[in-house]
């Protein structure tokens, strides 16, 4: 099996569609008004570094430059809040939505739990990342550039949940021949690294903003050793080095110098449909599916602008990575590679999910 034909084109198509003009706005005034951006996370992990960096650049872009103000509303690995949106109908444009992998996934499983439609819903802005797996300094000093010498050692790592994007590095792991026991319930992939920092977990994985803002510093001060990136697509779908982290080798580096890890096959081939699920186009910014399109297009235009500034390029690379940004019609081909995946990298995952982890979706 292979990643579908479609999602590969939608992937490489990202960056040609995100080129495309913003619509020129219509009389949209947002003066004096406070626009509620939601996280359905806590205010500690990735996504919560993902807006916080984000939101003083929309308030500046939107017309009247309104106050932008990031609210949290973790619970069940996100679904709690995407749920509450779906709910939510337009007033005046003062709210917005932002997800992730791990509400992505949870929809892409069929989890009884979700109660929202993605396609209900307005993209206005989309971004990719990347992800970083990381050792504590003892098992650290193991490693070589494969998981060879980490086989047998007991990992402990705080977990949201095997359905959401804890997904892929889980995976990972067990790819890797490694034994990686999740703690779940933690609401946010930032209440993992404190579990790692608190020496309740010895291994931990952040996505790119959540690991240049607190796992760095990790590494810095010799506690943590990076292990891997997930890598990043180049534009024929392969698997290269993330550019944020280009030092670091990638989850196939290290499968392929692992003994008994594969790079081809149904595990692989799973592992990389809801890596591209999850990662290239990872977080999304959505307005109700009742906004007026004049609102609308505000959004697009003040996005669009963000990343057009002369600064925006070296401001987000340390803050988010180096990743494409995405608005207009460039998010909406993101949405509809975000939310989709092959049928049969969907069943692998599902009975892994059971026989690894007891989880029954069906």
């Amino acid at each position: 099996m292979a990643i579908s034909n479609f999602t590969r084109r939608a992937v490489v198509g990202l960056i040609a569609a995100a080129g495309l003009a913003a619509p020129a706005a219509a009389e949209v005034d947002f003066s004096g008004k406070t626009i509620e951006w939601v996280i359905p996370f806590s205010e500690t992990g990735g996504s919560a570094k993902w807006a916080n960096f984000f939101a003083p650049l929309l308030s500046e872009a939107l017309p009247g430059q309104p106050t932008v103000v990031v609210k949290f509303m973790p619970g069940a690995g996100s679904t709690k809040g995407a749920n509450w949106f779906q709910e939510q109908n337009h007033d005046d444009g003062t709210l917005l939505f932002g997800t992730s992998g791990s509400t992505q996934f949870p929809y892409l499983l069929s989890d009884p739990r979700v109660r929202y439609e993605y396609n209900d819903w307005i993209p206005v802005m989309a971004s990719g990342t990347g992800g970083v797996a990381y050792l504590n300094a003892e098992d650290g000093a193991k490693f070589d550039g494969s998981a060879n010498a980490l086989k047998d050692t007991n990992f402990i790592y705080g977990s949201q949940g095997a359905t959401r994007l804890d997904l892929v590095p889980l995976l990972a792991w067990q790819m890797l021949g490694m034994n990686v026991e999740p703690v779940f319930g933690i609401k946010g992939r930032g209440d993992g690294r404190l579990m790692f920092e608190r020496g309740e977990a010895n291994i931990d994985y952040q996505t790119s903003s959540g690991y240049l803002g607190g796992s760095a510093p990790l590494v810095e001060s010799g506690q943590a050793v990076p292990m891997m990136t997930w890598g990043a697509l180049d534009a024929d779908g392969n698997i290269v080095r993330d550019p944020t982290f280009p030092d670091i080798p990638t989850f196939k580096e290290v499968c392929e110098a692992t003994d008994g890890c594969e790079t081809t096959g149904e595990a692989w081939d799973a592992w990389k449909a809801f890596f591209v699920a999850g990662f290239p186009v990872q977080k999304l910014a959505f307005l109700p599916g009742d906004t007026p399109q004049e609102v609308v297009d505000a959004y697009t235009a003040a996005f669009q602008a963000v990343t057009e500034r002369g600064d925006f390029a070296d401001i987000s690379s340390k803050r988010v990575g180096k990743y494409p940004v995405f608005s207009g019609d460039g998010s909406k081909a993101a949405l509809q590679t975000a939310t989709n995946v092959d049928d049969n990298a969907k069943a692998y995952v599902l009975n892994w999910l059971k026989e690894a982890y007891g989880v029954e979706l069906n």
